[in-house]
């Protein structure tokens, strides 16, 4: 195996700690609503709290990656929201959970830039979507796995106890990041065969951007379509991921009524199968897209597709009885926002004409994109608190996904250009 394949495993286990972390207070979320007695408006606001800071932060975080690179930015990132989910553990009310929540997305702002930045600096242009795949595969993996793990420390050991834990996780990954990682052209443990291979593919020198057109610097990406449009992809599927990840333990307990074990495996199966399939799916695309299919931005046919295929199923959770065709059809639809979230990460770095911008973009992308995404647990919370049910949170999920799609095919369908007249 290439020795930059570690590098990956850096990037899938950075975001699979974030979330864990994110994943811990839905787990928890009956127990700490009992204890502080939460309505389920309340719960949706504590739920977003952290997408609050993450959206603030996301652009500067995108501007500080560009500036000072990605190893020094991922360990500040990572030590600040492990200590933050550490703190959660030790809250006392209401605000002190809203506050050590809002000071752990701050934190985590760093990791989709500093993600993309490390995969333009690291891979080749061919390897990029199943690298972003394997990158964005640990937000399915670490729900999985929190499930399962604070599911079952809850259980044994309580609450608390569940939150320091986990962020005892980020800080074992912060002493072994500072101790190997840094730029190909610096490690030594990387053979010079493969740093010569790494620095002629991946496209990063200035020399290598030619068209003068093309559209740099935080203020001409946001002039695009293109850039518009992949953070409404991203959007879409930040508001049915959010719905998911924030209230799934929720919805299994009070409308399937599961206790919190069955729970803790139900949440795990599909965030799991989810991590399967967008690596499945991602390497397809990669076999399938080859130089002008890079340029040209056909991934956003994998995207559409995807887009659509969630659309359907979601909107149909309400009106299915059988618990194991309910997980399959939720499984399916994680899948499909993982696969989403992989190939717009590498439509992005296909359609971004100067890779220098990465972090700006991604800065840019991400933010806009969880405006819309911290929407859902509030939405979602407000949704209970009318109906007393979830039926009409996953119908507006699906509906969603359908401007996803639409998005894919006719915005984010072209190179980052400049408008005429500039």
């Amino acid at each position: 195996m290439p020795k930059r394949g570690f590098i990956a495993l850096f990037l899938f286990s950075l975001t699979a700690i974030n979330y864990i972390d994110r994943l811990a207070l839905s787990m928890a979320a009956r127990p700490v609503a009992e204890e502080f007695h939460l309505s389920p408006v309340q719960l949706g606001y504590l739920f977003s709290s952290y997408l609050w800071a993450y959206v603030l932060a996301s652009i500067p975080m995108g501007m500080v990656v560009d500036r000072f690179g990605a190893r020094r930015t991922a360990a500040a990132g990572i030590a600040i929201w492990s200590a933050a989910t550490a703190c959660t553990g030790a809250g006392l009310n209401y605000l002190m959970l809203m506050a050590s929540r809002f000071v752990m997305g701050g934190g985590e702002a760093v990791t989709n830039p500093c993600g993309a930045r490390i995969v333009r600096e690291w891979f080749p242009a061919a390897e990029r979507g199943t690298v972003n795949a394997l990158f964005n595969a640990g937000a399915f993996a670490g729900p999985a796995l929190s499930a399962l793990i604070v599911g079952s420390l809850i259980q044994v050991a309580g609450w608390r106890v569940a939150f320091v834990a986990a962020g005892v996780i980020g800080l074992i990954w912060l002493c072994v990041w500072l101790r190997w990682f840094g730029p190909p052209e610096q490690v030594r443990w990387l053979s010079a065969e493969e740093r010569e291979l790494i620095t002629a593919r991946r496209g990063m020198d200035s020399a290598a951007v030619t068209d003068k057109t093309g559209a740099s610097g935080l203020w001409g990406l946001s002039r695009t379509r293109t850039m518009w449009g992949l953070a409404l992809i991203g959007g879409s599927d930040a508001y049915c991921s959010y719905l998911f990840l924030s209230w799934l333990p929720s919805y299994l307990q009070t409308e399937r009524h599961l206790s919190l074990g069955t729970t803790s495996v139900y949440t795990a199966v599909p965030y799991a199968t989810a991590f399967v399939i967008s690596i499945g799916v991602a390497r397809i695309s990669d076999r399938y897209l080859k130089g002008e299919g890079v340029d040209t931005g056909k991934r956003r046919f994998f995207i559409a597709g995807s887009s659509l295929t969630a659309a359907a199923l979601i909107a149909s959770v309400p009106f299915v009885d059988s618990v194991p065709l309910l997980l399959g059809m939720i499984a399916v639809s994680i899948g499909c926002i993982a696969t989403n979230t992989s190939q717009v990460f590498a439509l992005t770095n296909d359609l971004l004409p100067d890779p220098k911008d990465i972090g700006k973009a991604m800065g840019f992308e991400v933010a806009a994109a969880n405006v819309i995404g911290f929407l859902s647990p509030i939405v979602t919370g407000y949704v209970i608190a009318i109906t007393t049910s979830f039926n009409m949170a996953f119908v507006i999920a699906g509906a969603m996904m359908l401007v996803g799609a639409s998005s894919a095919l006719f915005i984010a369908n072209r190179p980052m250009r400049l408008p005429e007249g500039r």
